[in-house]
C-alpha cells in the first residue's frame, strides 16, 4: 500500500446530494430544464449592438439640470 494513498472521505453534504440524487434520478434533468427556462437564452448580437449604440452617455452628475 502507498503511503500517499488515504482514505476515501466524503462530507456530509457530499452524502446529502448523492442520497437526493438516489432519491429522485431525475433531479438533474429538471434542474437543466430549470436553468434552460430562465438563464440559457440565445442572444441576438445585432440587437445588442443596436443596444450599445444607441445608449445616451451620462451626465458626470446626474440631478444637474443641462445649461446653455
Amino acid at each position: 500500500m502507498s503511503i500517499f494513498r488515504r482514505p476515501h472521505y466524503s462530507s456530509e453534504i457530499t452524502n446529502f446530494i448523492e442520497e437526493m440524487k438516489e432519491k429522485k434520478p431525475t433531479l438533474e434533468a429538471e434542474q437543466r430544464a430549470g436553468r434552460a427556462l430562465l438563464w440559457d437564452k440565445n442572444l441576438d448580437r445585432g440587437l445588442l449592438e443596436e443596444y450599445s449604440e444607441a445608449r445616451v452617455p451620462m451626465q458626470p452628475y446626474v440631478y444637474q439640470t443641462q445649461s446653455k
